[in-house]
């Protein structure tokens, strides 16, 4: 199935780092003829307008989705359904559908739940991109780079609005996969989600500790870049553990395991233990770096 060289009008919903970012990639490559955003604060969609991310704004969906040849939600996991269900009142019979949503099982549970006749020009999808910022003012063109986006598309999606998609993100310097949705989740959650989950819970339980004022003011490197994703956007955060529960407690259950190996290796003052454990992660985690 051929994908078309451009489009005619881009809507993205949500335009924040991913939104904005992928809106700026667009226009960039000239994929689009318009960029209309769409969200809740008419000041944010006019910082977007003023920056060209965006060439105009709605605040309403059904009004920003009208005539939209592809739509992009890019809101927190937890708005998703309310946001398809607004979709489905606006858009066009052979309008693409697509998400940016990190958790694809509980997205793809709302899409069935909302969209109707739209369901197969629906198009999940994952950028596997992003940073510890937030907000269309720390978006940019580049973001997608030679970074992966994963679709997962619904056994009733049609070729056509696959091929849409994977054009756009193409544009974006993306490179594209397909994946099932169950698989997609584990892997994340394992990969994205848990190191999420672990910066989050190891400063606070440090900002917690007694002398919380030295221990930080004595941060080495090692701490701030383990931690520099607990400055994610919490809300965002939130609705991924909550939307990727299961699999997430599944990967948190792992990782329990390997962190009482690791206690009862250093208790019993095992240095081959700890030295073996300590290797096998160094040479596999080199593996991973020369593969990327």
């Amino acid at each position: 199935m051929n994908a078309p060289a451009s489009v005619g009008r881009i809507t993205v919903i949500g335009v924040g780092l991913i939104g904005g970012s992928l809106a700026r990639a667009v226009r960039t490559a000239g994929w689009a003829d318009e960029i209309v955003g769409c969200g809740r604060d008419p000041s944010h969609l006019e910082e977007a307008r003023s920056l060209s991310v965006i060439d105009r704004y709605e605040t309403r969906i059904p009004a920003a989705v009208a005539g939209a040849d592809v739509i992009v939600i890019a809101v927190p996991l937890g708005a998703i359904q309310e946001v398809l269900e607004q979709v489905a009142k606006g858009a066009g019979a052979a309008a693409i559908i697509t998400d940016v949503g990190s958790a694809k099982g509980s997205v793809s549970t709302a899409a069935r739940a909302t969209l109707g006749a739209h369901l197969p020009y629906f198009v999940p999808g994952h950028p596997i991109a992003g940073t510890e910022k937030s907000g269309v003012s720390a978006s940019f063109a580049e973001l997608f780079v030679g970074h992966s986006v994963i679709l997962t598309p619904l056994p009733e999606t049609r070729p056509d609005a696959i091929a849409t998609i994977d054009a756009m993100w193409a544009c974006a310097g993306a490179r594209v996969m397909t994946m099932d949705v169950v698989h997609h989740d584990s892997v994340l959650a394992a990969t994205s989600h848990l190191p999420h989950a672990l910066a989050y819970s190891l400063v606070d339980t440090l900002a917690r500790m007694d002398d919380s004022e030295e221990i930080f003011r004595y941060a080495a490197g090692g701490f701030r870049d383990f931690t520099r994703i607990a400055s994610s956007d919490p809300l965002m955060w939130r609705d991924i553990c909550l939307a990727n529960r299961d699999a997430l407690l599944d990967s948190l259950d792992r990782f329990t395991d390997g962190l009482a190996e690791l206690r009862r290796q250093l208790e019993a003052r095992n240095g081959d233990g700890l030295m073996n454990l300590f290797a096998r992660a160094k040479a596999t985690r080199d593996r991973m770096i020369k593969r990327t």
